[in-house]
């Protein structure tokens, strides 16, 4: 059986590695280009080719990854690609996207033959580049069975949880942990710097503990180190996967004091300078910081 010919939009900090260990696989791969042809071209070299826009993309791959800001984006890419898809052609969202959004574009496809399957993403630029992100994959039986060996080329660890949508909102929930914790360290590292304990001294305590975890190393290379691409995540995606959640939450008619808490935490920040394209998540302590009069560093 001949292998599947793979497609990519989205080639950006994550999808670059992602794609890259497609093509060391040894599988087919089209890429095409956005804004910023630098990783597009690494790709070519590599042995990629590449599509002159999203028609020629659609037409020439049977398997098609996309890596978009959200579901706004999501929902232009497929609708650019539908007319020119080949029928029985698989999606797979990569994005972190509204779960509403993802029924949407599932029902989309699905008119014109193909099919749709969710797998956000866990981990960062660096675990892409190694193959070893995590995805959290909605999808059927059978349209998993047949893109799990693709995955299995950039990811280390993948759960099918159920039908289409449902990897969208578990990664919600993710995100509503480790966004959460951000919002707890920006915090507590704001209110100990004001009562008296340096941002040092509450890692030393911190560190090594009970409390510890990999997302507090990420958060803490910054605050304790100032390696501000430490985890390079953006605060205004932060705001717009918070926003996700809020309404996944209202969907279903529950109370969700903490997530829009966390979800206050990041539009402050936003408001306050972190639309920055170079604004991350860990770079959230300096603004809550600045809010309550803190000088840090």
């Amino acid at each position: 059986m001949s292998k599947e010919q793979i497609g990519f939009v989205g080639v950006g900090l994550m999808g670059q590695g992602m794609a890259a260990n497609i093509l060391k696989d040894g599988y087919p791969l089209t890429v095409v280009a956005n804004r910023n042809r630098t990783p597009v071209e690494d790709l070519v070299s590599a042995g990629a080719s590449e599509a002159a826009d999203l028609h020629a993309l659609a037409a020439a791959a049977t398997v098609i990854h996309i890596c978009a800001p959200g579901s706004p984006e999501v929902e232009a890419i497929v609708g650019t690609m539908l007319p020119h898809l080949q029928e029985g052609s698989v999606i797979i969202d990569c994005s972190t996207s509204d779960p509403t959004s993802t029924a949407k574009v599932a029902a989309m496809l699905a008119s014109r033959g193909c099919h749709m399957a969710d797998a956000p993403l866990g981990g960062t630029p660096v675990q892409a580049a190694e193959g070893t992100l995590a995805a959290m994959v909605g999808a059927d039986d059978a349209v998993f069975a047949r893109i799990k060996p693709v995955m299995a080329a950039w990811a280390g660890s993948i759960v099918h949880l159920g039908p289409v949508g449902t990897g969208h909102k578990m990664k919600l929930l993710n995100n509503m942990l480790s966004l959460g914790y951000g919002a707890l360290y920006a915090e507590a590292l704001a209110l100990s710097e004001k009562v008296g304990i340096s941002t040092q001294q509450f890692d030393s305590v911190i560190r090594g503990s009970r409390m510890d975890c990999g997302f507090y190393q990420t958060f803490m290379g910054y605050a304790v180190e100032g390696n501000r691409e430490a985890h390079k995540f953006t605060i205004s995606n932060a705001l717009k996967d918070a926003r996700y959640l809020e309404s996944m939450a209202d969907s279903v008619n529950l109370a969700n004091p903490v997530g829009n808490a966390i979800k206050n935490s990041f539009a402050a920040a936003y408001a306050d300078g972190g639309d920055a394209p170079d604004a991350y998540v860990p770079h959230l302590v300096d603004y809550v910081a600045k809010a309550n009069g803190v000088k840090r560093g």
